[in-house]
């Protein structure tokens, strides 16, 4: 019991459990931020998620199954945030594929007008990122995406679209490439949610 990153004990002596419980904070400021804009439209958050989500990705993407994946949740609570969205009119199912059974969702106009009045829910946290230098921004950045590529390898995170991941990635002597754009990368220009993004054969 005493070993937890949640101990501050631990974390006196440990730094990547510190690192940890920090997170956790974050990740509450972030879900914070999402229950008061989910309020104010009279949504839940993965309502404003998957809206968010349809507004800015391809239209492949969205589907029940990858947005299952994407958000980590059950198809059936997917379809549960399909069917309420789909009620208020604020979605729009495209059963054009082939596939009878199954559909892309785009927004609708209504969907498109509560979109811009919550896809900002992050800003408050963006605004004391902003405050930090071009190099604390870079280090902290470099960190996170290999932390998201290495936490999708081990099957924690089941959806990454990071440039690490992408089968036109490439590692040259100590410098990150992209065989699509045919430039080497800087690591601010590590792409992580890529819209070319292809998995890498190997997986």
């Amino acid at each position: 019991m005493k070993e937890s990153t949640f101990n501050p004990t631990q974390q006196e002596k440990d730094i990547s459990s510190k690192i940890v419980a920090g997170m956790e904070r974050v990740s509450e400021v972030f879900k914070i931020l999402l229950w008061e804009k989910a309020k104010l439209v009279g949504l839940s958050p993965i309502q404003i998620q998957v809206l968010t989500f349809i507004a800015f990705h391809k239209q492949e993407l969205c589907n029940v199954s990858h947005l299952a994946k994407e958000f980590n949740v059950t198809k059936p609570t997917i379809s549960d945030a399909i069917k309420v969205l789909d009620k208020k009119r604020m979605i729009i199912k495209d059963f054009s594929s082939s596939d009878s059974r199954s559909y892309s969702i785009t927004l609708s106009e209504l969907g498109t007008e509560i979109i811009s009045q919550t896809y900002d829910f992050s800003n408050p946290l963006k605004k004391q990122i902003d405050s930090f230098s071009s190099s604390e921004l870079e280090s902290l950045f470099g960190t996170l995406s290999q932390l998201i590529y290495k936490l999708n390898r081990n099957g924690i995170l089941s959806v990454q679209r990071t440039c690490y991941g992408c089968k036109f990635y490439q590692k040259k002597q100590e410098s990150d490439y992209c065989n699509l754009l045919q430039k080497e990368l800087l690591n601010r220009e590590i792409r992580l949610d890529c819209p070319e993004y292809e998995e890498k054969a190997n997986g």
